[in-house]
């Protein structure tokens, strides 16, 4: 038996591979012109393929050195990716048409929202509108309740103490994301439940398990494997915890109006207002809800993780950011207001943003039919194109000392002796700051991101004593394939502050 499943095993291997490099050695013969990091041999690009998926940023920091200013490509395992570099060619990828480099198709290909969210997702994408609008023209509005559950939520899971203890550093992360987020997305007391919290994690852990395997297996075997996954089982779950939220407010909204008395303020109303009505509403509605926090705890969790395990191996850093919020909440209290008066917590995390960031690259984009740069670079229809963004964030032409971490680097007096440049702000993109994207397909929830962000550095500084588990010791994340993940088991050391707001 034990023998049999090895040689099943062995034959699938040796298919995987055959079927990996004959899709590599069809695009190696259309991007021929396009030169190469690593050796365009079948097999050999196959293992540059592993390199790609074990360490992509020295992979690309590799491509980028040699080639700036032009377009090179690197292996995955069922295509070549193609990278521009320097300032005109990643202008020109961000202002393309959507019919000529697709920004939806891109996304559709890393993380195959046909499979692990919907086809109908895929189709029509009206919560992307409803995060871009309703959401970010609430954050004012919404701010007491975030910052609430926040504080609520902080507490539950690092419980104050005089002695230090031990926090799973990221799983804590996540609960508090969660929370926060789902506050305003689904309100109390769903926001809270175990199970609810618990499926939205799930969910976007098997998502990124099945866009992994995905990209890594023929297209004829992704049926298959979705089957192997509990994704289905995710979006029945939270079809069934999310039905008698959504009946109750179709049928007050039928009953009273739109506007009816008492309507919640939240995501889940603006998404029934904008979703198609009559048969398949409340499972479209409920699966934008995961979606929505599948975006928002999955990069949050991720970049906030990276800010953590910075702050707490300084407690300089922690005594100059306790004084500014302590100095702002004073006058302003806790409020959307002050965060904007935050500029050391605004530059702590944007520099976090750009030293990790969420990978290696941004603007990614798939040609719809045969595009050509104004340098005469073709990119064939089909084929997938990025900037590798982490390597202009440490290029010395943008950034003084790129190599080193400097959490005041962007509240620095500039030539003028200006240092509030909008510019400057964290959910603001630039070409030198892709962590968001840029132009109009730049990420619609940055703003919530930033305001989440902000207020949870501004509350642990002011609420906690934190230190490295280790002293002197920040914990190193680990690269799969373009993604930067912070380290999943490292623990953080909280201690209460006796004084604070």
């Amino acid at each position: 038996m034990n023998s049999d499943l090895s040689v099943s095993a062995v034959a699938l291997a040796l298919a995987l591979c055959y079927g990996a490099c004959k899709c590599l050695k069809s695009d190696a013969r259309k991007l021929s012109h396009i030169p190469s990091v690593t050796l365009d041999l079948p097999l050999l690009s196959y293992i540059g393929a592993f390199q790609f998926t074990l360490a992509s940023a020295d992979l690309l920091q590799r491509g980028y050195n040699k080639y700036k200013g032009r377009a090179f490509k690197v292996p995955e395992f069922l295509r070549w990716h193609v990278m521009v570099s320097g300032e005109t060619l990643v202008q020109e990828l961000r202002r393309a048409a959507d019919d000529e480099l697709s920004v939806e198709k891109a996304v559709n290909a890393m993380i195959y929202m046909e499979h692990t969210f919907s086809r109908e997702v895929v189709d029509n994408q009206y919560h992307v509108s409803v995060v871009r609008t309703s959401l970010t023209r609430n954050l004012g509005v919404l701010y007491p309740i975030v910052r609430e559950e926040l504080v609520i939520a902080s507490h539950d899971y690092i419980r104050p103490s005089k002695e230090w203890m031990r926090i799973d550093a990221f799983q804590t992360i996540m609960k508090i994301v969660s929370r926060t987020s789902n506050r305003i997305f689904v309100g109390l007391p769903l926001c809270r439940d175990p199970e609810f919290m618990k499926l939205n994690l799930d969910f976007t852990t098997e998502v990124v398990k099945v866009a992994l395997l995905f990209g890594a297996v023929p297209a004829f075997m992704r049926g298959l494997v979705v089957k192997l996954t509990s994704l289905e089982r995710l979006k029945r779950r939270a079809e069934e915890l999310l039905r008698p939220l959504i009946e109750e407010r179709l049928r007050m909204g039928h009953e009273c109006g739109d506007d009816w008395p008492g309507k919640p303020n939240d995501m889940l109303s603006w998404l029934i207002d904008a979703s198609p009505k009559g048969e398949g509403q409340i499972r479209s509605v409920a699966m934008r809800i995961i979606v929505t926090n599948f975006g928002a705890i999955h990069t949050s969790s991720m970049s906030f993780a990276h800010v953590l395990y910075r702050v707490a191996d300084s407690t300089q850093y922690q005594a100059e950011l306790r004084e500014e919020v302590d100095r702002v909440i004073k006058e302003y209290g806790w409020t959307k207001a002050a965060l904007g008066k935050m500029v050391k917590v605004d530059s702590f995390i944007k520099e976090c943003s750009r030293y990790y960031g969420v990978g290696s690259t941004s603007l990614t984009r798939i040609a719809v039919k045969d595009f050509t740069f104004s340098d005469g670079t073709f990119i064939p229809k089909g084929t997938m194109v990025s900037a590798c963004s982490r390597a202009i964030h440490f290029d010395e032409e943008h950034y003084e000392n790129a190599d080193a971490f400097d959490p005041w680097r962007y509240i620095r007096p500039n030539t003028s002796g200006e240092t509030s440049s909008l510019r400057n702000h964290f959910v603001n993109t630039h070409y030198d700051f892709l962590v968001f994207g840029m132009g109009r397909h730049a990420c619609p929830g940055r703003f919530f991101a930033s305001v989440e962000l902000k207020s949870m550095l501004a509350h642990f500084v002011t609420a906690y004593h934190m230190k490295s588990e280790k002293e002197g010791v920040i914990p190193s994340p680990t690269w799969v394939a373009a993604t930067i993940v912070p380290h999943g088991s490292a623990g953080v050391m909280f201690r209460r502050r006796e004084s604070s707001n």
